[in-house]
């Protein structure tokens, strides 16, 4: 009896043990396995065996790991005053630098990302930065990816979420921005009332040129209806005969001396018609009585 229980407790002892000693490592993971507390070998991922109680494995992620950075402020060249934040993406590429040279290497890496920004903003001036977002974000990675090296850790990308300038700032850039579109719309309307002016002005002229051409025409028309009335009349003067025009003469005196006129002026070769003027026959008469 005693024989079968130092048994078991063997057996257990022994069945404790392999599952102490058996270490799964996760894919895209190494294990750091360490005897008494010192390094000893790196594993990769799968099934590993190590000494109960005397080994110990750590496990690091080799995975492409994102980090959001709080906001900080930074001073530009022209002493104003942004606030940031943003985000980087990192991988481990050597697992013993990063988890035995240092403290904290993400912390680390961090404060490197910091620092190199700082740099870069602070050489440019506030319109310059707020401008360049995606200059900026290309710098710092390619700026610390050396430094961080020593840690283990490879900055992939670092992305500037939001790059504001302080409430004051902001202000005087809001007033600023209202005055420039005030500036704008007045600029604007006072061209729009010019062009209004400029299209109502060549309307206008246009109108009284149209005018011109229309009465020149008529004046024209009527000209040339004038003129082909006189051709019309001088052709048909032409083939007239003779005794019309001293018919006509002999009317016209006949009319004349209807009148209530004293003066007759007559041509030399109608001078025998006089007889026919009721005038002349009263005082022929008058003169023949005395």
């Amino acid at each position: 009896m005693i024989f079968s229980i130092s048994t078991l407790l063997i057996a257990i002892i022994v069945v404790v043990l392999i599952i102490f000693s058996c270490s799964i490592v996760p894919q895209n993971y190494e294990g750091l396995v360490e005897t008494l507390g010192k390094y000893s070998k790196t594993e990769k991922a799968g099934l590993i065996f190590i000494i109960p109680l005397i080994q110990r494995v750590r496990k690091v992620s080799l995975a492409l790991q994102p980090l959001e950075i709080s906001k900080y402020s930074i001073i530009t060249k022209d002493n104003a005053e942004v606030s940031t934040s943003l985000t980087l993406n990192y991988q481990v590429t050597d697992s013993f630098k990063y988890f035995y040279n240092n403290t904290d290497s993400v912390e680390s890496m961090v404060q490197l990302v910091r620092g190199h920004l700082r740099d870069i903003i602070g050489r440019m001036d506030l319109n310059d930065a707020l401008g360049s977002t995606s200059q900026i974000n290309a710098q710092p990675a390619d700026a610390i990816g050396d430094l961080t090296n020593v840690y283990g850790i490879r900055v992939i990308r670092v992305n500037v979420d939001e790059l504001l300038p302080s409430k004051e700032i902001q202000r005087v850039m809001d007033k600023q921005l209202t005055a420039d579109r005030e500036k704008t719309a007045t600029i604007a309307k006072a061209e729009g009332e010019a062009r209004n002016i400029e299209l109502t002005t060549k309307a206008k002229n246009d109108a009284l040129v149209a005018t011109a051409k229309a009465k020149a025409e008529a004046i024209k028309t009527q000209a040339d209806a004038e003129k082909y009335r006189i051709e019309q009349l001088k052709a048909a003067l032409a083939d007239a005969p003779d005794d019309y025009f001293k018919n006509q003469s002999i009317a016209a005196f006949k009319d004349l001396a209807k009148g209530e006129n004293n003066l007759i002026v007559m041509d030399k070769d109608n001078l025998t018609q006089l007889g026919n003027i009721p005038a002349v026959r009263e005082i022929w008469k008058k003169q023949d009585q005395d």
